[in-house]
């Protein structure tokens, strides 16, 4: 039998793409055109929340950080943590928000590229 094999090779043309800073496989693009573009509810409900408590403390409504926590019931960390997200850039909110693009990194680092310059944003996070 060495001429002849009995193994079948099947060849699935899957790609590997990280979402939420995750390894994800996804199928070929024309099985799954729609899916792969769609937005993770954890970003929008994280980017909601932060803009939230913006406008709570923009309009009086509550005075400190820690007054949010306790009414949400989370930590003042966690609070002070989530509410940059209201601080990204409006071309970064736009893609995410509007167009539901969704982010190449985890929430957390979301965070922490709220603090860059606005210009560098959308690389960062749609790399």
């Amino acid at each position: 039998m060495s001429g002849s094999s009995n193994t079948i090779r099947v060849v699935i043309p899957l790609s590997i793409r990280k979402r939420n800073g995750r390894p994800k496989i996804l199928p070929p693009e024309d099985h799954c055109a729609r899916e792969s573009r769609a937005q993770d509810p954890h970003v929008l409900r994280a980017v909601a929340r932060a803009w939230k408590w913006r406008r709570q403390l923009e309009s009086g409504a509550v005075s400190t950080i820690q007054d949010i926590a306790l009414a949400e019931n989370v930590s003042d960390r966690f609070v002070g943590r989530m509410i940059r997200m209201a601080y990204l850039a409006p071309s970064v909110l736009e893609a995410l928000v509007i167009a539901r693009r969704p982010p190449a990194i985890a929430i957390n680092d979301l965070n922490a590229v709220a603090e860059w310059p606005w210009d560098g944003q959308m690389q960062q996070v749609f790399e």
